[in-house]
């Protein structure tokens, strides 16, 4: 096992382990640490505990102190200072013709870096705008681009539920989402009525998606053909939340001259009421309905 804490440097932001180093540290304070991009400053949102080492990737690097109010004017100092940066990087971008949206901009904590976050359709060649804004703020410059959901984390606003984005406000990372779990939900696959303010598939549809999968678990699709106390029916609607199932009864089946023939009067079945017919039933269906085709077809030539 391994002592840990947890530390996020933005809010939302994905946790990173580092090592506590006997420092006396708890949840909501302010430590100086040491990361790939440089010394960085952060919040403590994981107190210090033990985790198995296979979770970890070696080796941690330490905490270096815990901030004092030096440390802390610092990084509001380079908060204040994001506004112009982004200023002066817009107006280099707009003359060198850049076809590229700014959206956020990072100093690193002890003024080694700045980073511009930016999106794009396609690629852009700013070597030449890093040349002009590594003379105007002498130091390195390194600029970003990310993807649509990573601009909705980093710039916030209302979603359709009417209230702050999720990714903005608590969602650490984002989560694979599919058409799929919009089908098991049973929701309206028009992508205005699924999709977030970022144009992509809402990240909420994916946390009820274990539970209507397992509420789907035995109950049948929509057309489907199931054995009920009425007899054979054909499934013609499915309500998950009620594991309920509404289903019109086949009064005659299909031959080679005539439809099949379902009941006007609609029923309701509980999931455990109805029967599914497996794929062994239904082939057996399925030969039944070949001999008495045969046997029509031998009246008729007769």
């Amino acid at each position: 096992m391994v002592k840990v804490v947890g530390i996020r440097f933005k809010k939302a932001g994905k946790v990173y382990y580092f090592d506590p180093d006997q420092l006396d540290i708890a949840a909501g304070d302010h430590v100086i640490v040491e990361t790939s991009r440089g010394i960085e400053y952060g919040e403590v949102t994981v107190a210090p505990k033990e985790i198995a080492e296979k979770d970890i990737v070696s080796p941690l690097k330490k905490v270096l102190r815990i901030a004092d109010e030096k440390d802390k004017a610092q990084h509001e100092e380079n908060t204040h200072k994001k506004a112009r940066a982004l200023e002066l990087c817009q107006e280099k971008v707009d003359k060198h013709h850049l076809i590229m949206k700014l959206i956020d901009v990072e100093y690193t904590f002890d003024n080694s870096k700045i980073i511009f976050y930016f999106t794009a359709e396609g690629r852009v060649d700013f070597r030449e705008l890093v040349k002009d804004l590594a003379g105007v703020f002498k130091m390195r410059i390194e600029l970003r681009q990310i993807g649509v959901r990573d601009e909705a984390k980093m710039v916030g606003g209302i979603g359709t539920c009417g209230k702050s984005l999720c990714c903005h406000t608590w969602l650490p990372e984002f989560e694979p989402v599919s058409i799929k779990m919009a089908k098991i939900q049973n929701l309206s696959l028009n992508p205005t009525k699924i999709s977030g303010i970022c144009g992509r598939l809402m990240c909420c549809l994916k946390y009820e998606n274990a539970i209507y999968t397992e509420l789907r678990r035995g109950l049948p699709e929509v057309g489907e053909r199931v054995n009920t106390k009425e007899g054979l029916a054909v499934v013609i609607d499915a309500n998950l939340l009620e594991s309920k199932v509404r289903v019109r009864v086949v009064v005659s089946e299909k031959t080679q001259d005539r439809n099949e023939k379902l009941s006007d009067e609609i029923f309701t079945f509980d999931k455990s009421e109805i029967k599914r017919i497996d794929p062994k039933e239904k082939d057996i269906l399925a030969d039944v309905d070949k001999e008495l085709l045969k046997e029509i077809k031998n009246l008729l030539d007769e």
